[in-house]
């Protein structure tokens, strides 16, 4: 996956289930009786043998993988959330060229005060540069009366130059963009591979629970077989004894066995964001991809894996935040004008009051002028600066530890795929040979020749390759997840 999102923004991380330690939590969820004896191994097809029809467990909806990945596109709540944050944080990238806008305000004021004052004219206020222009009468002594003064204005303000200091700030923003885009693909990376995890996990549980009530219907033959041959004495009643108890353990199974399936539905509906409470796998066979070579994988690994993507950036915004604070002590070059009217009650110096004694701003004036202002020593921005540029070495050695922890990822992904792989044809000729072991022992019950316990063995030898065949073909899909992953693709 390249680093361009597209416009669409269709890809913070979704913390439910996360990478390698989905596959252990899924096996021991699935299959608590075999889990801790799986091998990882898989047949060339991910689904086991086919399932009856009949089952327990109520049919739902169901789509297969690249459906799930798309409805999760646009419906998981987590990815929907580090869509929104990518967008606030790509708005805030935009306030710092809107100071080049032109901006205006107005103010009206209502004061009294004494009028000790000389003639002057100074600019302040906050949101119209307004002269102050005094022109009372001149006492060699103070005078304490009050007088009235009113002022209402409205006002503009243009940046004309800013030596870079409006560049330096947009910089440092838009590197924070990156980082948050970053953020937004390893997110979708691990929707991507939660769903893919909990969708061959409704597939291995399917798989199990078909493999349960095939052992339970084939066991309910047994018993009956065995029912018939006690009672016309050709054989001794432990036969059914142990029959009875066959059935029921593979009646229990079968129960945990739907039971299971029901909570694997119920991942896959919460890993994509589904409105029911239970979403069903497509029972279609999914592709099995090949499997790059190890520099391959190393290589896409450095090139698009989000998280050394996201160090890269994070050093490049914290070099482009020590610009910015740099370029805050430079000059800044910019146009005001006003339009105002105001009056004041104390006499003038030609001994003239306006009309109402300063409570109606009655008197015109207007103003333009260019305003160069330039802070060139301030010791915080100086000292800030200068713990900016500490914070960048520290980020040269968060690369390096997120490229080592990117290796490492990729080569222990790549050999579980390959053991995965080459364990592939061992366990399908296990099964076909359970299968086999299986139908030699049924035929000598059937003939009087076998007991039933040597039938209950090779039932056991075959339920427990077909559990192990689904296993392997769940480690086997979620181990591609991963080296997809691992990828960044």
């Amino acid at each position: 996956m390249h680093r361009a999102m597209g416009t669409t923004l269709s890809f913070y991380r979704f913390r439910l289930l996360r990478r390698s330690a989905v596959a252990p939590l899924l096996l021991g969820l699935l299959f608590p009786s075999v889990a801790l004896r799986a091998q990882p191994s898989a047949p060339n097809s991910i689904a086991v043998p086919s399932a009856p029809t009949s089952t327990g467990v109520p049919s739902v909806p169901s789509m297969t993988l690249q459906e799930a990945l798309a409805y999760a596109r646009f419906h998981q709540p987590e990815l929907r959330a580090a869509r929104e944050r990518f967008l606030a944080v790509a708005a805030d990238a935009r306030i710092p060229s809107a100071q080049w806008l032109p901006s205006a305000g107005a103010a009206l004021e209502v004061v009294g005060s004494s009028t000790n004052n000389s003639t002057s004219t100074i600019f302040r206020s906050d949101a119209v540069d307004l002269p102050r222009i005094g022109g009372t009468t001149i006492h060699s002594t103070p005078d304490w009366q009050p007088y009235a003064t009113t002022l209402a204005t409205v006002g503009l303000r243009q940046e004309i130059f800013d030596f870079g200091r409006i560049a330096a700030q947009t910089a440092a923003s838009e590197a924070l963009v990156a980082i948050e885009r970053d953020r937004l693909q390893g997110t979708h990376l691990d929707i991507t591979l939660i769903v893919t995890q909990a969708y061959y996990s409704v597939k291995a549980a399917r798989s199990v629970m078909e493999a349960a009530t095939q052992a339970e219907q084939r066991a309910q033959v047994h018993r009956d077989f065995a029912d018939v041959g006690v009672k016309a004495g050709m054989r001794p009643p432990i036969e059914r004894t142990r029959a009875r108890a066959d059935l029921t353990r593979f009646t229990v199974g079968r129960i945990r066995s739907e039971g299971n399936l029901r909570i694997a539905r119920s991942v896959l509906a919460a890993a994509v964001g589904y409105t029911e409470p239970e979403l069903d796998s497509s029972q279609a066979q999914e592709p099995v991809p090949a499997t790059p070579s190890l520099a391959q994988i190393e290589q896409r690994a450095r090139a698009y894996q989000p998280e050394i993507l996201q160090a890269l950036d994070r050093r490049k915004a914290q070099h482009a935040q020590t610009l910015a604070i740099s370029a805050s002590t430079r000059p800044n070059l910019f146009a005001t004008a006003a339009l105002s009217a105001r009056a004041g009650g104390a006499p003038s110096n030609n001994g003239l009051v306006p009309e109402g004694r300063g409570l109606i701003p009655s008197v015109p004036n207007y103003d333009a002028g260019l305003i160069m202002s330039w802070p060139f020593f301030e010791p915080t921005v100086n000292a800030a600066a200068s713990a900016s540029r500490q914070r960048e070495w520290t980020y040269d050695a968060e690369i390096a530890a997120a490229q080592q922890r990117a290796l490492a990822a990729a080569q222990q992904v790549y050999r579980r795929t390959r053991v995965a792989e080459s364990a592939l044809d061992a366990l399908a000729q296990a099964a076909e040979a359970a299968r086999a072991n299986y139908e030699q022992a049924d035929a000598r019950f059937r003939a009087g020749l076998g007991t039933s316990t040597e039938l209950a063995d090779a039932e056991a030898i075959r339920f427990e390759a077909e559990v192990q065949q689904a296993i392997g073909g769940f480690e086997l899909a979620t181990a591609h997840a991963n080296l997809a992953r691992v990828m960044g693709d």
